[in-house]
C-alpha cells in the first residue's frame, strides 16, 4: 500500500490556528467591525489583529504555492535544517502588513515612500529566492532605493544641516543605517523563528516609543509589522517540529528595510540628542552587534581583505551559530537572542525619561551585555573549532577540513557563483 507523504503534514494545532485566523480575518473585513473598533478608540488593536489574522491565514496558502513552484530551501552544506522547506514566507507577511495599513487608511506621504522602497527591495530578493542573482547587484539596488528615499526627505538628522559637511554626513549615515540593518536582518535569518521574532520585538518597542512621543502613524506601522510577524511565527517557530516555511530573502530584507527606514522617519526625542541616537541603537543592537562582530573577526582573521570579498563572503560564524554551538540547542539559542533584544529594548524605553546619570548607567548596562554576548560567541567559536578537530579522523583530516571550509565560509569569485551570497538567507 502506498504511504502518504508526511514531510509537510500539518499538526492539529496548526490547522486550528489557521481556521481561527481565517475566521478572524473574515470578520475584520466587515465594515461594521472596523467601525466598531474605531468608535471605541481601538484603531491600534484593529490594525494589530488585522495583520496578525491575515498573516496566519495566508501563510499555509503561500506554503502550498511555494511547494508547487518548487521554491524550496534544500538542506546540506552549512545549512542546519534537515528537510526541504518552502521559501516565500515573507509574502504573507508583506501582504498582511500592507493590507492592515491600507485597509485602515493610514494617511502619510512618507509611509507610502517607505512602503514603496520596501516592496522594491523585497521584489529583488524574491527574484533571488527564485533564481540566484549576484549579491553586489542586490546591494546596489538597496543603495539606489535609499537614495531615492533621501531625495523624498527620509534622512537622518544627526549633523547640522546648515553645513555642507553635515548634509553629506547625514546622507552617508542614512545609507549605512538602512542598508546595514536590512542585510543584518537577512544575516540573522539562520534559525527557525529568529528573524521574524527579532523583528517582532523591535516592532513592539518602536510602537511603545511611538506611543510615548505621540507619533500615531509610526505606531500603526510598527503594530502592523508586529502583527504580521506574530501571525507568521506559529509556522516558523514551534516547540518540537522544524519550521514548515521560511521567510526567505524576500521576508527578511523587507522586515529589515521597513524597520530601519521607520527608525529614520520617527522622532525619538525632542529634548535630547543623546536619546535620539542611543534609543534606536539599543533597540537594534543585536543586529548591529552581529554585523559588526563578524566584520571585525573576518578582517582580523584574514578571511576578507577587500570590500568585494566582504560582500561575497558567506560563513557559519554569526551569533546564532555560535550560541547554538555553546548551548547545544537551536531553540535555546533563539530564545537567548530574544531575551537580549528585549532587555536592550527595555533599556531604550527607560532611557527616554532617564536622568543623565541613569542614562549613563543604562548605556553601561548595554555595554556589559555586549561583553557577555561577546564572551559567549568566543566560547561558541572555540567549541566549534574544537569539534572540527576532534571529529575529523586523522587519515581524512585534510579532506574533511576542505569540505568544512567550502560549506562554512568562502569567498565567491567570478565564474564560481555560490547559491548563497552574502546578502541571502543563512538557513
Amino acid at each position: 500500500m502506498k504511504m502518504k507523504p508526511v514531510e509537510y503534514r500539518e499538526v492539529f494545532p496548526a490547522r486550528v490556528f489557521w481556521i481561527v485566523s481565517a475566521a478572524t480575518a473574515f470578520v475584520l473585513l466587515l465594515p461594521s467591525a472596523r467601525t466598531h473598533f474605531f468608535d471605541l478608540g481601538f484603531r491600534w488593536l484593529y490594525i494589530l489583529l488585522f495583520s496578525f489574522s491575515f498573516a496566519g491565514a495566508l501563510t499555509p496558502v503561500v506554503k502550498r504555492i511555494a511547494l508547487r513552484l518548487n521554491m524550496v530551501d534544500m538542506p546540506g552544506g552549512r545549512k542546519i535544517h534537515e528537510r526541504r522547506t518552502p521559501l516565500l514566507g515573507g509574502i504573507p507577511v508583506i501582504i498582511a502588513f500592507n493590507a492592515a495599513l491600507f485597509a485602515n487608511m493610514v494617511p502619510d506621504r512618507d509611509m507610502v515612500v517607505l512602503l514603496a522602497g520596501g516592496l522594491v527591495v523585497a521584489a529583488v530578493s524574491a527574484v533571488d529566492d527564485w533564481k540566484e542573482i549576484p549579491a553586489r547587484f542586490k546591494l546596489f539596488v538597496q543603495i539606489v532605493v535609499v537614495l531615492l528615499m533621501i531625495h523624498q526627505g527620509i534622512v537622518l538628522d544627526l549633523f547640522p544641516i546648515r553645513e555642507t559637511w553635515g548634509k553629506v554626513m547625514n546622507v552617508v549615515f542614512t545609507i549605512l543605517w538602512i542598508v546595514g540593518i536590512t542585510n543584518a536582518m537577512n544575516f540573522i535569518d539562520g534559525m527557525d523563528g529568529l528573524a521574524a521574532g527579532v523583528a517582532a520585538i523591535i516592532s513592539f518597542f518602536m510602537g511603545i516609543v511611538a506611543y510615548q512621543t505621540y507619533q500615531p502613524v509610526m505606531g500603526w506601522i510598527a503594530l502592523a509589522l508586529l502583527g504580521s510577524c506574530l501571525g507568521f511565527l506559529p509556522y516558523n517557530f514551534t516547540r518540537k517540529r522544524q519550521a514548515s516555511i521560511f521567510l526567505g530573502d524576500t521576508g527578511s530584507t523587507f522586515l529589515g528595510f521597513i524597520l530601519a527606514a521607520l527608525a529614520v522617519k520617527g522622532e525619538w526625542s525632542s529634548t535630547s540628542e543623546i536619546v535620539s541616537f542611543s534609543a534606536p541603537v539599543l533597540i537594534f543592537w543585536i543586529l548591529i552587534f552581529d554585523m559588526s562582530y563578524i566584520t571585525v573577526e573576518r578582517i582580523l582573521t584574514g578571511k576578507v581583505k577587500t570590500f568585494r570579498q566582504w560582500v561575497d563572503y558567506v560563513g557559519k560564524d554569526h551569533i546564532h551559530h555560535r550560541l547554538y554551538e555553546l548551548l547545544g540547542d537551536r531553540r535555546k539559542a533563539v530564545l537567548f537572542i530574544y531575551f537580549i533584544c528585549a532587555t536592550l529594548g527595555i533599556s531604550a524605553i527607560a532611557l527616554r525619561n532617564a536622568r543623565p546619570i541613569d542614562g549613563i548607567l543604562l548605556v553601561f548596562q548595554a555595554f556589559l551585555i555586549t561583553v557577555i554576548v561577546s564572551i559567549a560567541e568566543y566560547s561558541g567559536r572555540k567549541r566549534e573549532n574544537g569539534h572540527a578537530v576532534i571529529e575529523a579522523p586523522a587519515p581524512e583530516r585534510k579532506e574533511v577540513e576542505t569540505r568544512d571550509l567550502r560549506h562554512e565560509g568562502e569567498v565567491v569569485t567570478k565564474g564560481t557563483p555560490s547559491p548563497y551570497g552574502a546578502i541571502t538567507s543563512h538557513k
